[in-house]
């Protein structure tokens, strides 16, 4: 009896792809795709160019699949390979420049005063966002970021921290005021 594709791992599915196996990686595209072009948005890519650069990265990795070894997953390892290509297409665009940050920005809240990693990284400078999206988000060492958007390796070590910490800040849960009702006479 078969397995269906949605019950093999990751890595039974890279080996089937790597072998030419065109179902098994779509469904490695299903399972994944919306982790790339989220990873994607959070580096500052617009939607379209997520999606462009999400499905380059896809295709690259389906070239590549053979060289997948399972050693970490392949979430990782497609985001990777993503956000390279992000940063490939960024320095052909353009040349790295810092925006000015913008601290005077309100973020949006639900109505129980809590706010999305999306909506909270906007709060942060490119720089920040682009560190901090190629650490946490893309698994990427600082001096792996340092050598990928050419910034000295203590000034992403800097974008790292102060973004950090800037996100802690701004999605931490605002103090809810008890008995401070005020009363109209």
């Amino acid at each position: 009896m078969v397995k269906p594709l949605r019950d093999l791992h990751d890595v039974e599915l890279a080996a089937l792809s790597a072998a030419g196996g065109r179902r098994e990686f779509g469904e490695l595209v299903r399972r994944h795709s919306p982790a790339v072009r989220g990873l994607l948005r959070r580096m500052g890519a617009q939607p379209a160019l997520a999606d462009d650069v999400a499905q380059d990265a896809f295709l690259l990795a389906f070239e590549k699949c053979a060289e997948f070894r399972g050693e970490g997953t392949f979430g990782a390892w497609i985001k990777r390979i993503a956000a390279r290509l992000y940063l490939k297409r960024r320095s052909k665009d353009a040349r790295y420049v810092a925006e000015v940050e913008s601290d005077d920005v309100a973020p949006n809240v639900d109505s129980v005063g809590r706010m999305d990693l999306d909506e909270a990284m906007k709060g942060l400078t490119e720089p920040e966002r682009l560190c901090v999206s190629l650490c946490h988000g893309a698994g990427l060492s600082h001096p792996e970021i340092a050598a990928a958007i050419n910034l000295p390796l203590g000034t992403v070590k800097s974008h790292v921290k102060r973004g950090l910490d800037k996100l802690r800040a701004r999605l931490q849960p605002e103090p809810v005021a008890h008995g401070s009702a005020s009363h109209v006479g």
